[in-house]
């Protein structure tokens, strides 16, 4: 039963698989990764990779159970219908909303995110919410570089059910990772992620498809944000996306409906899809921190056309939590992806601290430029 559970996972994307140099005599390399989840008629399939070996499951609640127990899986299998479920939202606005925090750019460590949540502290020890009515604001880049992506992605999907509960939010972005990953562009994922593909004959792209759970959670997932009079988004709005009038509903309509899954040859050929992609777009924009920066002129009319007063942005690393314009811009990729411990932001009551991974706390330094 479990090998006709595989193989009918696989023809489901045989269409769309790309084999990484697979040899019939492939030796497995001991590593574990997964779960994968799948939506297969009107239940689940599962498989995992444990010491290089793969292992299938059809999945009923009672067999979740095990699966939950076995990976810690921190949600319900009623949590996985859910995403199959319902309508995506593209306005995405919330107020009155008392403490925020922010991650962004974890690309796979899990070891840092999980420091910088208990920092706050938006965990417990046990990994659990404990964030209140606070929301989480995660600015996309979870994917590439390390190797514990699948363990963050199940780790927020269920921290977002466990928030919710509790009365507060998480907010995952896309960022550039995870638009190149959901688009076959592969070229920064981990080793342990190409054995993967080699031992399931799947792509690390069809892992994430709209059939899995995760890929359809994801899918829906918006582009911007805004929480009272603060714009939350990858890496930052350019003028010309104020020029071209994309709002927030706008940009996290046209993405989702369509830029995701459609041929990347016609989404090009669309001036407006297009500069989506570019680096003038949401998810590339550096020009808030290039060598001459942005004058404060400008970054006013983009506050202006968005009705708040900062943007938060992550994408272009620094060594720390960066603040320009008294705080009229504040960059939050503190360096994760070189081997820093990154730091978190948390916003109470309008004001802006800089949490380390041991959970000092600090204001901001103020640049102007």
């Amino acid at each position: 039963m479990r090998r006709l559970i595989f193989i009918v996972l696989s023809l489901l994307f045989t269409s769309c698989v790309t084999v990484w140099g697979q040899e019939a005599d492939h030796e497995p390399i001991k590593y574990n990764d997964g779960p994968y989840i799948f939506r297969l008629d009107n239940t689940f399939s599962a498989f995992w990779i444990k010491d290089g070996q793969l292992i299938e499951e059809l999945l009923v609640p009672t067999v979740f159970n095990d699966l939950k127990k076995l990976f810690g899986l921190p949600f319900d299998f009623k949590d996985m219908n859910k995403v199959f479920e319902g309508r995506t939202r593209f306005r995405q606005s919330y107020r009155n909303v008392d403490n925020i925090c922010v991650i962004s750019d974890v690309h796979g460590r899990y070891d840092r995110y999980i420091d910088l949540l208990k920092a706050v502290p938006v965990v417990d020890d046990e990994m659990k919410w404990n964030f209140g009515k606070g929301h989480l604001v995660i600015l996309g880049d979870i994917f590439d570089r390390g190797e514990q992506v699948t363990e963050i992605l199940w780790h927020v999907f269920g921290l977002e059910k466990q928030a919710e509960k509790a009365g507060g939010k998480v907010h995952v972005l896309f960022g550039n990772h995870e638009h190149m990953v959901l688009n076959h562009e592969l070229w920064y994922i981990a080793d342990k992620y190409r054995e993967t593909e080699k031992t399931t004959n799947i792509s690390y792209t069809e892992l994430y498809s709209e059939n899995s759970v995760l890929g359809k959670w994801l899918r829906k997932k918006p582009v911007a944000v805004t929480i009272n009079n603060i714009l939350f988004v990858h890496a930052g709005i350019s003028p010309l996306v104020v020029i071209k009038g994309f709002t927030v509903k706008k940009m996290n309509r046209m993405f989702y409906r369509e830029v995701l899954g459609k041929d990347p040859e016609i989404v090009l050929r669309d001036e407006n899809l297009s500069l989506l992609l570019s680096d003038q777009g949401p998810l590339w924009y550096r020009g808030y921190f290039s060598r001459a920066g942005i004058d404060e002129e400008i970054i006013d009319r983009i506050l202006s056309f968005y009705g708040v007063g900062h943007i938060v942005v992550g994408h272009t690393p620094g060594e720390r939590i960066r603040s320009f314009h008294n705080n009229k811009i504040l960059g939050i990729d503190a360096g994760i992806a070189n081997g820093l411990p990154g730091e978190a932001l948390l916003i109470r009551e309008a004001e802006f601290i800089r949490v380390d991974s041991a959970g000092r706390q600090s204001g901001l330094t103020v640049k102007n430029k």
